[in-house]
């Protein structure tokens, strides 16, 4: 009889930013260090576990990290080295499992059911993890269970750089002792409320009735239970390195309006960058292309750090055409592409950025992904109708191919 039991993996690289940095300059190792955003207004990308017992965290203003732990090292990141041993780890993983999904630039799921007839999925999960850290010199961590949300929770339980096993039927009890806020996607506010109701361990959760915490936290109510049942089983989204995102459009009537072409073009690039966010990518690469009324094409391209943020794309979108538009003819045909793509979080931007510009993508982003992607956007795109795209572009199906869209 075969065993139907689902086997997943999650890897998770150690304070990523951090171990880059140490394998960097090994006398970095066992002192506190601190990866960010370095001005008065920065954000802490990553902390060591050494700064932690000094109430530092990721996402922390970094002039508050400084007051708590003022003996640190700080350090200004640089992404493109992050991204560098984040595609090593890939490579090794691509070449190891057959199906894996990278969640982020230091996170990554792997399906291994049924390895069990050929190495045993324990074994292999170690030596896998063994082979990572040999070959990219990198701690990681990982957690195995039945599905991803228990094994990313065994995960944090397990690290610094170790494994955690989490038995089929011990779900539960695994997960009873520990505090609530270990449940992904229970965030400050969603925690606030569950304490309000008396509720600090999972153990309470598993003990309601789906409908008590239904009735307080509406459809994530049941969400939270079945994972705290550890029962919630999310399908692992198999890997998929698209190369490129873009939309263009055509215009009704070629046109040399200026307002409304800029409007566009800001309005393209605002989706464009919100696509990239929701999917977990950062581009590298902003190419600008116009189709002229005399159907000559042109475009112009500039390599940039890797980002996913709009102050920075926007306006490199807006250089872009300046330079590309010199033959003054009507325009036909308008478009932007974002490629050399990797996957990485907004927090490898945090580097150069502030917390009020964190804290305004998060709030925006979360607008979006309640009400819909044209609920907010730059008043000097309100105009512009149907800019945007249904779904992710980064689920790891083929582009959709829409006929021009026309405006």
């Amino acid at each position: 009889m075969k065993n139907k039991t689902k086997s997943i993996l999650h890897l998770d690289l150690d304070t990523f930013f951090v171990s880059v940095e140490r394998l960097k300059d090994s006398r970095l190792k066992g002192r506190p260090l601190i990866v960010g955003g370095l001005g008065d207004r920065g954000v802490v990308a990553a902390c060591s576990y050494e700064t932690r017992k000094f109430g530092v965290h990721s996402g922390m203003a970094m002039k508050v990290a400084k007051r708590l732990c003022p003996h640190a090292t700080y350090i200004r990141g640089d992404a493109s080295v992050y991204i560098r041993h984040s595609e090593v780890v890939t490579e090794i993983i691509k070449s190891q499992v057959p199906t894996f999904e990278k969640a982020s630039v230091d996170e990554f799921y792997a399906d291994l059911t049924g390895m069990d007839r050929f190495f045993g999925v324990k074994k292999f999960a170690h030596e896998l993890r063994e082979t990572i850290i040999r070959e990219s010199g990198l701690p990681i961590s990982f957690g195995l269970s039945q599905n991803k949300i228990v094994s990313k929770i065994a995960t944090g339980e397990a690290k610094p750089n170790a494994e955690k096993y989490i038995e089929a039927g011990e779900e539960r009890g695994f997960l009873a002792p520990l505090e609530v806020n270990k449940i992904p996607m229970i965030g400050s506010k969603t925690f606030q409320a569950l304490v309000n109701l008396g509720v600090r361990k999972i153990k309470t959760i598993q003990e309601m009735p789906v409908e008590m915490l239904e009735s307080v936290l509406g459809k994530n109510g049941r969400v939270i239970w079945k994972r705290a049942h550890g029962i919630d089983d999310p399908p692992i989204v198999p890997f998929h390195e698209r190369k490129s995102i873009s939309t263009e459009r055509t215009f009704n009537r070629d046109t040399i309006d200026m307002v409304r072409l800029h409007a566009t073009l800001v309005a393209m690039a605002e989706s464009l960058a919100y696509q990239l966010r929701k999917g977990n990518k950062l581009a590298s690469v902003v190419t600008v292309k116009i189709r002229y009324s005399d159907f000559q094409t042109q475009s112009k391209q500039v390599k940039i750090s890797y980002t996913s943020a709009d102050h920075i794309l926007i306006p490199t979108v807006e250089e872009l055409f300046e330079k590309l538009y010199t033959r003054r003819l009507l325009i036909r045909l308008i478009g932007v592409r974002f490629s050399g793509l990797v996957a990485g979080h907004y927090q490898i931007n945090l580097f150069e950025d502030s917390e009020e510009i964190l804290s305004l993508y998060n709030s925006l982003d979360k607008i979006r992904q309640r009400f819909g992607e044209h609920s907010v956007k730059r008043a000097v795109g309100m105009e512009v109708k149907t800019i945007g795209r249904m779904g992710n572009p980064f689920d790891g199906q083929p582009p959709i191919v829409l006929a021009h869209r026309k405006q």
